[in-house]
């Protein structure tokens, strides 16, 4: 089963998401939470596989839950509910540790696949917002300073893995790109990502494009 905690202010979507949710055999909403406060303990007692988050909530917001979630250590994937009208605040909160955003229009099927994803790890953006996250992230030359000296830390073959994070490989992709087994793949992730001090492959693969070593 995968376990989801649902973290939003209104009522009537937590409903809607346990409702559309509930109906996959393997997909259970084991609580809710209104604000950030309360979705932090909720993950914290429950241990879910996938977290969807709000951004804009009363009291604690999303982003401020996502920094306390990525200090504790240990959490689970979070994937933002967003709008597109609230881009700006899906790319800080993709900085703070959020493994991608859905955008609460996401038709009900598609958003059932999307958190079967999310719970295997995988970076789940919307394509076009995140077209737009990416020229963002790229725009401003302070942060490429800053993320050229964070990948300046890689070895050579860490770099070519950091590449393919930034391009959305998956690892078996990355794997065979570089005549190397997944699991010496895995390995490169997984220091790679002490070494940067990402908290997942979607805030390396930030980086990668912030560096510029991977186009837009």
């Amino acid at each position: 089963m995968v376990r989801v905690v649902v973290v939003d202010d209104e009522a009537m979507v937590c409903g809607f998401l346990r409702t559309i949710l509930g109906s996959a055999d393997d997909i259970e909403v084991v609580a809710e939470a209104h604000d950030g406060a309360a979705g932090v303990a909720a993950v914290r007692q429950h241990r879910p596989d996938v977290v969807l988050m709000d951004l804009r909530m009363p009291g604690m917001d999303g982003i401020t839950a996502i920094e306390r979630l990525a200090r504790g250590g240990d959490m689970p994937p979070v994937v933002v509910l967003t709008t597109f009208d609230a881009d700006q605040y899906v790319l800080r909160a993709l900085r703070a540790g959020a493994s991608g955003f859905l955008v609460k229009s996401t038709p009900p099927q598609d958003l059932i696949g999307l958190v079967r994803v999310a719970a295997e790890g995988h970076t789940v953006l919307s394509p076009a917002a995140a077209r737009r996250l990416v020229a963002a992230s790229t725009d401003a030359l302070a942060a490429r300073d800053r993320a050229r000296e964070r990948v300046a830390r890689l070895t050579e073959r860490e770099a070519e893995v950091l590449t393919g994070l930034g391009e959305g490989l998956s690892n078996a992709r990355i794997a065979a790109r570089l005549h190397l087994s997944e699991a010496t793949v895995k390995g490169y992730v997984s220091r790679m990502l002490d070494k940067l001090e990402c908290a997942n492959r979607t805030q390396a693969g930030l980086l990668a494009h912030d560096a510029g070593i991977v186009a837009p």
